[in-house]
C-alpha cells in the first residue's frame, strides 16, 4: 500500500517535473525522494516515471495514478488545515490558485493588509492559465481560486466580486491616443493583439473583433499583458487590456494609451471560488470580502458585486 510520504513526492516530481527541484519543494534529499519512488514502484509492479538527464517524463500509467494521488494529498492537507485552522478567525495555510493577468496587481495591494490582521495566515500563491484552473481545484492542487467567471465545474461554490473594465491600448503616436475615448467605427480593419489560446481575454478579443469589425493577429499571441504592452507601443497593433493591469503599468508607461469604447463597455468579472465539500468556505468567503474591501479603496471605479 502506498504511503502518504511517497505520494506527496509522486505529486511534487509531477508538478516540477526534476528530481532536484522536486526533493527540495517536499524537503528531503534528491536521493531519498528516488528511492521512496523506486520502492513505490516495485510494490505496483510498474513503471511509473522514466527518467532521463532533463529530468522525469511520467507514463501512461503514472499519469493516471498521480491525478488520484493528487486527490489524496489535497484532502489530507485540507484534514491538517482545518484542524490548524479551528478556532480561529482566519488562519492556517491556503494554496491559492489565480491567473498571471490577475495576481501582479491585485495582490501586492491586498496582501500586507491580510497579512497585517491575520498574520497566522500563510497564502501559497500559483499562478496558471485561467483555462487550467477549474480542474487543478477539484483534483485538489488547489484550496481556493482568484479566478475569471464564470467558471466551470458543478461542484465548486463561487462568490463573485468585481468586474474590471478593459481597454483598448494604442500608441502613445497613434492619432487615436488624442482621444479619451473611440467609437467602434475606428476600430474597424485595425489589428488586435491578444494573449494565446487558453485565457479569458483570447476569447474576448475574439468577440470584440467580430463584433466591431477589426483584425485578430492570429500570427502574434503574447505569452504576457508585458509583452503585448511592447508590441502595441511599436506600433504593431492595438490591444484590449484589463483595468488592473492598466491602473498599475500604463500610468507609469506613456508609450501607450489605454482607451475606453464610446457606449461601449467591456469588463471581465472576478470572483472567488472553492470545492463545496470543502469546509472552509466561510474563510474563502472573508477572502472575497478582503479583495472587495481592496477593490473598493485602490480602484473605485471597478464596480463591486
Amino acid at each position: 500500500m502506498p504511503s502518504l510520504r511517497q505520494l506527496e513526492y509522486l505529486v511534487a516530481l509531477y508538478d516540477q517535473r526534476h528530481f532536484r527541484r522536486a526533493a527540495e519543494r517536499v524537503g528531503v534529499s534528491q536521493p531519498t525522494l528516488s528511492a521512496q519512488l523506486k520502492t513505490l514502484e516495485v510494490e505496483l509492479g510498474a513503471a511509473l516515471v522514466e527518467r532521463n538527464r532533463s529530468g522525469a517524463i511520467f507514463t501512461p500509467l503514472g499519469t493516471e495514478i498521480v491525478q488520484i494521488a493528487q486527490r489524496i494529498v489535497g484532502d489530507i492537507q485540507e484534514i491538517r488545515q482545518t484542524a490548524s485552522s479551528y478556532g480561529q478567525e482566519f488562519g492556517g495555510t491556503i494554496r491559492l490558485g489565480l491567473a498571471p493577468t490577475i495576481g501582479p496587481y491585485l495582490l501586492p495591494r491586498m496582501l500586507p493588509d491580510l497579512h497585517r490582521n491575520y498574520p497566522s495566515l500563510r497564502l501559497h500563491v500559483r499562478e496558471e492559465v485561467p483555462v487550467a484552473l477549474p480542474v487543478a481545484l477539484q483534483d485538489g492542487r488547489y484550496d481556493v481560486l482568484i479566478t475569471l467567471l464564470p467558471i466551470r465545474g458543478a461542484e465548486l461554490a463561487v462568490e463573485p466580486v468585481f468586474r474590471e473594465p478593459l481597454y483598448i491600448a494604442v500608441a502613445a503616436d497613434h492619432p487615436l491616443a488624442q482621444k479619451d475615448e473611440i467609437a467602434r467605427s475606428d476600430l474597424a480593419g485595425q489589428s488586435i493583439l491578444t494573449l494565446e489560446t487558453g485565457h479569458q481575454l483570447h476569447e474576448q478579443a475574439e468577440a470584440m473583433c467580430e463584433e466591431f469589425g477589426a483584425r485578430l493577429r492570429f500570427d502574434f499571441e503574447g505569452t504576457s499583458l508585458d509583452t503585448l504592452r511592447q508590441m502595441v507601443a511599436m506600433g504593431v497593433g492595438f490591444s484590449l487590456l484589463p483595468g488592473l493591469y492598466v491602473r498599475s503599468m500604463l500610468e507609469q508607461d506613456t508609450s501607450v494609451k489605454a482607451l475606453r469604447i464610446r457606449d461601449r463597455s467591456i469588463f471581465r468579472t472576478i470572483g472567488v471560488a472553492w470545492r463545496q465539500t470543502s469546509s472552509l468556505g466561510g474563510q474563502y468567503r472573508k477572502l472575497a470580502g478582503y479583495i472587495a474591501e481592496t477593490v473598493g479603496r485602490e480602484f473605485p471605479e471597478f464596480p463591486r458585486l
